[in-house]
């Protein structure tokens, strides 16, 4: 099992490790054939640098690996939110602001990793650029997940410790849950947005993958510049309801028998865990039929490209985009 970077970072302390032979693994475990088409650009040589930076050493992330999800602005470099489509724009400016955070923290940027064309997918694939493998199946390969899937793998493969990445329906959380680690999509505001080419603007929120917890609390005060105040209650003390309406529907047995085992443990260590229905939640998926304001919303920023160059899209991303074109007002002339 991989070290979290809470750990690491104790032995860095300690003087046990370094951090460059930490990034070396890194580089290492980038270069992998696990980690194929997870990175659409690395950066290995200005890690090293970052890796070897007094100034990294002393703050949070001590100069340890941190990949970038190709929707944000890393200066100097193109921004193309995993499409062909914008590989001819200008490089980017300046940082976008959660780059700026990781670095002023200590990160090594290691590279920049794929994902879903313009993060509108929960599964990963890319036609464009090659789609990563899933790190933990290796008997038979499979989806990574998306649409952060070069995130994911960076992380669950040892090529990162953080993974900066976006969630919108759950574009952090469903590659996390594929390849064995840990996502967490926080309050969508708490985290400025600005440098990163949107999905929907109304949902989309900045977090990151992690291989913990205690990471995912780590990488979210940097994110979210915020010191969070951990409760010192019991799990006795907390009443956490089970959603029985349309969440267990069509449940693969091995899915629900593990997620049955979750609710044991998390029962035997004191949690009170209430089954309710929430019959609302069958009134989604009509309203949700046009396709939602994600639907709406990334319509409305693609319309121009879409009428120069909607073949160049993938065509599954294309069909969810073009959902929202309904959702407009028609225009009258007057």
């Amino acid at each position: 099992m991989l070290d979290d970077l809470l750990t690491t970072r104790r032995r860095l302390s300690a003087g046990d490790t370094h951090a460059l032979a930490e990034l070396e693994r890194n580089i290492d475990s980038a270069r992998s054939a696990a980690c194929a088409h997870a990175f659409l650009k690395t950066t290995f040589e200005s890690a090293r640098a970052a890796a070897t930076d007094p100034a990294s050493l002393s703050r949070p992330l001590m100069g340890l690996a941190v990949s970038v999800k190709d929707l944000f602005d890393v200066v100097g470099e193109v921004t193309t939110a995993g499409s062909t489509l914008l590989r001819d724009h200008p490089p980017a400016a300046c940082d976008s602001p959660v780059v700026s955070r990781l670095r002023r923290a200590g990160a090594a940027i290691i590279g920049r990793t794929n994902m879903t064309e313009f993060a509108f997918s929960g599964v990963g694939v890319n036609p464009h650029y090659g789609t990563p493998t899933n790190a933990v199946t290796t008997d038979v390969p499979r989806i990574p997940g998306g649409s952060s899937s070069g995130a994911a793998v960076s992380v669950a493969t040892g090529a990162a410790w953080i993974a900066l990445g976006s969630d919108t329906g759950g574009s952090i959380r469903i590659p996390a849950a594929l390849n064995g680690v840990v996502g967490f999509k926080s309050t969508a505001r708490l985290v400025p947005s600005e440098g990163a080419v949107p999905l929907s603007s109304t949902l989309d929120t900045v977090c990151a993958i992690t291989r913990s917890v205690d990471d995912a609390i780590l990488a979210h005060q940097i994110l979210a510049n915020r010191l969070v105040t951990r409760s010192p209650a019991p799990l006795s003390a907390y009443r956490l309801a089970v959603v029985r309406t349309l969440m267990h529907d069509s449940l693969d047995p091995a899915v629900a028998q593990a997620y049955q085992r979750s609710l044991d443990m998390l029962r035997r260590a004191g949690a009170d865990i209430e089954e309710i229905d929430l019959v609302g939640l069958q009134e989604l998926g009509p309203m949700q039929a046009t396709g939602g304001f994600s639907a709406a919303e990334s319509h409305a920023w693609h319309r121009a490209l879409l009428a120069r160059h909607a073949t160049a899209y993938d065509p599954r991303v294309l069909l969810r985009i073009a959902r929202g074109a309904n959702m407009w007002p028609a225009t009258t002339s007057t």
